[in-house]
């Protein structure tokens, strides 16, 4: 039998690493190797996802983990953190899968370029939910047949980020999928009508008691169709993220999308 996958979490004290550590220590492939967080340093990493203690102190710092040469770096930060996290880990060699939002070509393409001078593989995901990447897949091609669509995202108050990545990676599907019909239908663009990609435009609410949630919302002559995914606990992105961890060692350079792995 294989020796398990050694994964390092950084981010280990926040909702989705605690979740991720939790997880962990269910799975016989792979095994948690180092926690970072500097908001959690000298804990326990089991004791702080809830679980018996593991040994697994949390560091706060990122280098001795990645001393340790674990297989795979996941990374639930943030994106002001994110990317010396990457430039740090894809420089020691070690392959990265990424939930922090934040992200823009520019860096995207420095994650690629990093990767690729490794010889190692990153994953970047908007949404590691397999049912938001089906939701994404379903929108671009409904995008063929619509004339006009929207997006409504929802998440708890705690998301940095607005629209979430999710949605501006939905928006860009539809937009770009092949035969897209979708038009622009003239609004001008303000915080009441949203934030426009391309021919579809993004509406962003924050309120205590979501997680995470979208509805594209298309319509046409007499008719509308609604296409919603809703994460009603951060469980629901462990599969994506278990997946990831499993074949990012299979990769070179950047992947941006869990639909890619599926």
């Amino acid at each position: 039998m294989a020796d398990p996958i050694t994964v390092l979490v950084s981010g280990a004290a926040g909702r989705m690493g605690r979740t991720l550590v939790r997880t962990l220590a269910t799975e016989p492939d792979v095994v948690l190797g180092a926690a970072v967080d500097p908001a959690a340093v000298g804990q326990d990493a089991g004791w702080l996802a809830g679980l018996e203690p593991n040994g697994v102190i949390v560091s706060g710092d990122l280098a001795p983990a990645l001393a340790a040469h674990p297989a795979v770096m996941v990374d639930f930060t943030a994106p002001g953190v994110v990317m010396d996290n990457l430039r740090a880990a894809l420089g020691a060699g070690v392959p990265c899968v990424v939930g922090t939002t934040g992200w823009d070509d520019q860096r995207l393409a420095e994650v690629d370029r990093l990767a690729r001078a490794a010889g190692v593989g990153a994953l970047v995901a908007p949404n590691f939910a397999i049912g938001a990447v089906l939701m994404m897949e379903f929108a671009a091609r409904a995008a063929r047949f619509f004339p006009g669509a929207e997006i409504v995202e929802l998440h708890h108050p705690g998301k940095k980020d607005a629209p979430s990545g999710t949605a501006l990676k939905t928006a860009a599907m539809m937009r770009d999928a092949q035969g897209s019909a979708l038009q622009p239908h003239g609004l001008v663009e303000n915080a009441a009508t949203g934030l426009a990609v391309g021919p579809v435009r993004v509406h962003s609410v924050r309120l205590p008691g979501l997680v995470a949630h979208q509805e594209v919302i298309f319509g046409g002559l007499g008719q509308t169709l609604t296409i919603r995914h809703d994460s009603l606990n951060h469980e629901s992105f462990m599969p994506g993220v278990l997946l990831a961890i499993r074949k990012v060692g299979t990769l070179r350079g950047l992947v941006y999308g869990l639909e890619h792995l599926l």
